[in-house]
């Protein structure tokens, strides 16, 4: 079975105002001292954001026990510092002075070549990492996954709101990082080789600082012999995030196992539309279908990728888990959506409150 692993990065806001914590010298110690689950805490780019990892995972049961262990630990942890941590794609209100970022020689190296875009890059992703058996066959199923990377991003939109107001989008976090240098829909690679060497073009710049500053939805991870997706937001609840983790696995499963024709849409441009469109309308309107590149409802996209992954998620043993997940999305929506609802009703402090809430289930 396919091992895989999942990386959340979680918001902190401060517990009076709502807005990104700063936590001081003592309350990041206490904070990078946060265990549950088998998952400890790393930092991220802003002092507002942490950053959790699971155990390798061999199915969904492991995979959520660990999510919802860690996700405990850091609401409590985080509550007693006074800050409260919630699992939004971008923070749904901004200071007006630039974001705080961590004290480390990588991150402040960041800050310094791209300050304009450090400033207020308060966004929160989901990494999922699928196993795979050596570098060029991952090259394989990079080149496969990325007609379906903005079906990702839709089922994962869960960042309505920047600057006390709704986006227009399901994912504005998407959005916003199209800011960076690399990012996007990564290219259609002729195998390990080229993929290699444009990474080394790219590196040799003053642009691209390492591997990990490559901010493709997809790519090779530099440190794990796994593909690394990151075309979603970090979602409200655990259960969101192991549902795409099982999809991805499944793709690559299929590909590995079966792989597909590449008769879909491959146009760089038309997948570019394709993952602007999925983040604005998320599975609440019509998304592009990779097979045609004609528009259509959500759910039938969602549909044309269940027939390609079912035979995989059944020796997985994942498709009722997957099942019920993506009736649930349907039946309640997105991140975004249910984000929309509660803000309609109660405003941003009963948004807040919502999302640390969804933390703990």
């Amino acid at each position: 079975m396919r091992r895989f692993g999942i990386e959340e990065e979680f918001l902190l806001v401060d517990a009076q105002t709502g807005l990104p914590a700063v936590p001081d010298e003592s309350a990041v110690a206490a904070l990078m001292n946060i265990e549950g689950g088998g998952s400890s805490t790393s930092r991220e780019l802003l002092s507002c954001q942490t950053e959790s990892a699971t155990p390798i995972c061999t199915n969904a049961k492991q995979a959520l026990e660990s999510l919802q262990g860690y996700r405990r630990a850091l609401a409590t942890g985080a509550e007693s510092l006074g800050f409260r941590a919630v699992g939004i794609g971008t923070a749904p209100v901004v200071p007006e002075h630039p974001a705080t970022v961590a004290d480390t020689p990588r991150y402040r190296d960041m800050a310094a070549r791209a300050a304009g875009i450090v400033d207020d890059q308060y966004v929160n992703g989901l990494h999922v990492h699928v196993e795979v058996p050596d570098r060029a066959a991952g090259v394989r199923v990079l080149n496969s996954l990325r007609p379906w990377l903005p079906l990702f991003t839709a089922i994962g939109g869960n960042s309505p709101m920047w600057r006390g107001r709704d986006s227009g989008f399901a994912s504005w976090r998407t959005i916003h990082y199209r800011r960076w240098s690399v990012q996007g829909i990564p290219p259609c690679f002729a195998g390990i080789n080229d993929y290699d060497l444009r990474l080394k073009r790219m590196l040799a710049t003053d642009v691209v600082l390492d591997c990990g500053h490559i901010a493709w939805a997809a790519r090779l991870s530099d440190t794990y012999p796994t593909i690394e997706v990151r075309a979603s937001d970090t979602q409200l609840e655990a259960k969101d995030s192991v549902l795409i983790a099982l999809l991805i696995r499944a793709v690559v499963g299929a590909e590995l196992e079966d792989p597909a024709q590449p008769d879909g849409v491959a146009d760089p441009e038309m997948l570019d539309i394709a993952l602007w469109k999925a983040a604005r309308d998320g599975l609440g309107g019509e998304l592009i279908d990779p097979g045609d590149g004609e528009s259509r409802p959500a759910e039938e996209i969602v549909g044309v990728l269940m027939a390609r992954i079912e035979p995989v998620l059944s020796r997985h043993g994942d498709l009722s888990f997957v099942e019920r997940g993506l009736a649930g999305l349907f039946e309640n929506g997105t991140g975004a959506q249910r984000l929309r609802r509660v803000h309609a009703d109660v405003g941003m402090p009963g948004l807040l409150d919502y999302a640390a809430s969804a933390l703990l289930l």
